[in-house]
């Protein structure tokens, strides 16, 4: 039986040539941690972590390595950013798209006294800016909100969001869980201040590392939200106050980071626009013949225009559940089932409570996992 995945929006595999490869030479023969050493091994783990900085900001048009924070995804790095900055008092501005990475921490905050509301999204995932302008108040902080939808894949339009955000003097925040590395993310073109991004997506690299980006003017509005060693300022007992020493507190994860270092090299090497390319084709294709399938809904836009390489199915006869067991069970076809940790994305959908079923798809795949893909549906359906 065939072995195919397409639960890359969950986490990318495989991952990146040369990714395995640098995470093994990390251990194998450095082994030691960073800003903690005098000694060579110390100083070239020290530079191989500059170096992914570096990289970070290639990668979002930023230009200011000391300002790229590393944590261990992107729902360490958004809890960071909201709960460093939102306060008692303060708004917030979200989309009904919003995966639990952004929502859990806000609904957390709203015991301590902070309001937000949601801009209403379309049954097809877009967002209309002018909605997000007549949600403001004196007292809203931030706007922060998904790039793309994790459930149907639709792109939001937040440059334009970025610029309402920029003339009210809102910050603005940006989950790019979905889109770093499968669109050219601008921190400049989109007006952020703080822009969130994990490794082990689009990124093409391990889990258990991702960061941040982010502006001095937000730096200097944030409280630090973990707080411990970081080999600088060791004589006091507080957390040194400068980047990107004030948010990160503890030993980095340096395998993680060796392993970035060289899916960002190869996501380079191959081109962000040319990955893009591929895996839209590979989505056209699924759609245009799972389209044609009776009893199948698709979710969100019918076409490839403004959307990632994901589509979720609603199996409308039957249990989705029972569809993406049966897909693996006896086709070996990998998807993901149930509401994709967004249950008012779902909600806005239409398909809350039963979820849907979603197929997501990397450049690794090819044509003939598609064609074995929409025949395996057919036989689950019949």
């Amino acid at each position: 039986m065939k072995s195919v995945y397409l639960d890359n929006a969950a986490t990318s595999f495989p991952k990146a040539i040369g990714v395995s490869k640098s995470i093994l030479n990390y251990l194998d023969n450095i082994g030691c941690n960073v800003n903690r050493g005098a000694y060579s091994s110390s100083f070239e783990a020290e530079n191989i972590v500059f170096e992914t900085r570096e990289l970070i900001c290639k990668l979002f048009n930023f230009d200011k390595e000391e300002n790229v924070v590393f944590t261990k995804n992107v729902t360490e790095s958004l809890n960071v950013l909201i709960k460093g900055l939102i306060k008692k008092g303060d708004h917030i501005i979200v989309s009904s798209m919003e995966h639990n990475a952004v929502m859990r921490p806000i609904n957390s905050l709203t015991k301590q006294g902070v309001e937000f509301c949601r801009v209403q999204c379309s049954v097809f995932g877009e967002l209309n800016a002018s909605d997000l302008i007549k949600n403001i108040k004196p007292n809203t902080k931030a706007v922060i909100m998904t790039h793309a939808s994790n459930v149907c894949g639709t792109i939001l339009n937040l440059e334009e969001i970025g610029k309402i955000c920029r003339d009210n003097n809102i910050f603005f925040i940006i989950d790019s869980a979905q889109t770093a590395g499968f669109l050219n993310v601008d921190y400049k073109k989109l007006n952020a201040d703080a822009i969130a991004f994990t490794g082990h997506k689009s990124l093409l690299g391990p889990q258990g590392i991702g960061g941040f980006v982010v502006s001095d003017k937000l730096v200097d509005e944030m409280s630090t939200f973990i707080e411990g060693g970081t080999g600088s300022l060791s004589e006091h007992e507080i957390q040194p106050d400068y980047m990107p020493d004030k948010f990160e507190a503890g030993t980095l994860n340096i395998p993680g980071i060796y392993g970035l270092n060289a899916s960002l090299k190869y996501l380079f090497e191959e081109g962000i626009d040319s990955i893009r390319e591929k895996e839209l084709n590979l989505l056209n294709v699924f759609l245009e013949k799972v389209n044609n399938i009776e009893n199948i809904r698709v979710i969100g836009k019918s076409g490839i225009e403004g959307r990632t390489a994901l589509v979720s199915i609603d199996f409308k006869e039957y249990d989705n559940a029972a569809i993406s067991y049966k897909l693996y069970e006896d086709f070996g076809i990998m998807t993901r089932c149930g509401l994709h940790c967004a249950p008012f994305a779902h909600k806005t959908l239409g398909t809350f409570p039963d979820g849907t079923v979603r197929f997501s798809f990397s450049h690794f795949n090819t044509i003939d996992e598609v064609n074995y893909t929409i025949n395996s549906i057919v036989k689950c359906l019949k």
